[in-house]
C-alpha cells in the first residue's frame, strides 16, 4: 500500500444473498470488484445514478456493509488495518477513526435528545473521556467548530433548521476525532444557499482536521466545485476515475460523458443537448454479460456485449473502462 493513500481497494466486492433460502438463491451484487485508492488529505468523490452501489461501497470503507470479495486496506501512518477482518479491539479503534455524515440532517438525530447529548453520545459509547468534565470540554471545542454556540447544546433537534441539524450531525461524526469520514449525500436535502455554507464548513474542517473524505453524490455540480478526484460509478463497478479537473474538462466514458451532458446550464445554446440514456440500470441480480453499460450505451458493439473492459489508465490519474474510448475520443 502506497505511503500517501489511506484507503486501498483491490477488487472489492459488496454482495447480498437474496431468494429463497434453499431454491432459488441470488446474489444481489452491489459493488463488484472496485479497485481505487483514497490519497490522505483528499477530497474524493464518487458519482453516479441512484443503484449505482455508491452508498454500499462508502459503508463497506465504515465496516457496515460486508466485504465479501477483494480487499480494502485503511493506513493513516498510525495504524494500519485489513477492513476486510476487522474485530474487537481493532475493531472499536476503527469505529473512531471513521465517521459517516448521514444524508437527512432530519432523520439522523433523536428528537429525545438534546445537541449536548447528541454531539456526546460517540465519546461516552467509546469511553474517550474520563470524565463528564472532558467530555464537555470537547463538546464545546467541536461544536465552535462547527459554528454552533453554546445556547444551541441546550436545545432539542426541533428548533434547528436543516442546516443547523447538519453541522449539529457533522459536530457529532467529528467529536471522535476521525482521519476518514464519508459524507453520504450530505447536502442533498438541503437548499442551494446552504448547501454552499455545509460545503465550506466541510473544506474548512478538513483544513483544521487533517480529514479525507469520501463525498458521495449524485450532483455533478457540487462535486466539480469540492472534491479534487472523481469516480464514477455504474451498477457497482467503476466507469472512469480522474482528477477532478481532467474528468470534467476530458470525460473519456460515454456514461460520464452522458452524466455531464445532463448538468444544467444558464447558456441558451447548451439547452436541449443533454444525451438521453435509453432505458434503466439493469438489476444488479442479474447483470448483462460483457459491458455492463452496454444494454444503454448508443456505441455498443458485439465485442461490448461479449467481452467486460477493465479500467485502463489513459493518462495520469485517468482511468476508464470502455474498448472503445480511444477511438471515440479521436472521433470527438
Amino acid at each position: 500500500m502506497s505511503n500517501d493513500n489511506l484507503i486501498e481497494t483491490q477488487d472489492l466486492s459488496v454482495g447480498f444473498p437474496v431468494g429463497g433460502k434453499i431454491f432459488n438463491k441470488r446474489t444481489l451484487m452491489a459493488v463488484n470488484e472496485v479497485s481505487l485508492s483514497i490519497p490522505r488529505g483528499s477530497f474524493f468523490g464518487v458519482v453516479g445514478e441512484s443503484g449505482s452501489g455508491k452508498t454500499t461501497f462508502g459503508r463497506a470503507l465504515l465496516n457496515a456493509a460486508p466485504i465479501t470479495g477483494g480487499t480494502a486496506h485503511y493506513d493513516d501512518g498510525e495504524v494500519s488495518y485489513d477492513l476486510g477482518n476487522l474485530a474487537g479491539a481493532d475493531l472499536k479503534e476503527y469505529r473512531r477513526r471513521a465517521q459517516l455524515i448521514f444524508q437527512d440532517p432530519y432523520a439522523a438525530l433523536s428528537p429525545r435528545m438534546t445537541v449536548r447529548d447528541i454531539i456526546a453520545e460517540p465519546l461516552e459509547v467509546m469511553g474517550l473521556c474520563n470524565s463528564r468534565e472532558e467530555v464537555d470540554e470537547r463538546v464545546r471545542e467541536i461544536a465552535s467548530l462547527c459554528r454552533l454556540n453554546l445556547e444551541h447544546l441546550r436545545r432539542f433537534p426541533h428548533a434547528f433548521s436543516g442546516g443547523q441539524r447538519q453541522r449539529i450531525s457533522i459536530a457529532r461524526a467529528l467529536v471522535s476525532k476521525p482521519r476518514f469520514v464519508v459524507a453520504d449525500e450530505s447536502v442533498a436535502a438541503l437548499d442551494v444557499s446552504i448547501q454552499a455554507d455545509i460545503l465550506n464548513l466541510l473544506k474548512s474542517l478538513q483544513d483544521e482536521m487533517g480529514l479525507t473524505y469520501l463525498f458521495i453524490s449524485h450532483d455533478l455540480s457540487v462535486v466539480a466545485h469540492t472534491c479534487d478526484h472523481v469516480a464514477v460509478m455504474y451498477l457497482g463497478q467503476i466507469m472512469e476515475s480522474a482528477p477532478t479537473r481532467q474528468l470534467f474538462q476530458s470525460p473519456r466514458h460515454p456514461y460520464t460523458k452522458a452524466l455531464f451532458s445532463a448538468i444544467p446550464s444558464l447558456d441558451p445554446d447548451d439547452r436541449g443537448k443533454a444525451q438521453k440514456l435509453e432505458g434503466e440500470i439493469p438489476s444488479p441480480t442479474n447483470r448483462p454479460s460483457g459491458c455492463q453499460f452496454h444494454t444503454r450505451c448508443p456505441f455498443a458493439t458485439d465485442l461490448c456485449k461479449r467481452e467486460e473492459p477493465h479500467l485502463e489508465t489513459c493518462e495520469a490519474g485517468h482511468a476508464v473502462s470502455c474498448h472503445r474510448w480511444h477511438e471515440l475520443q479521436l472521433a470527438g
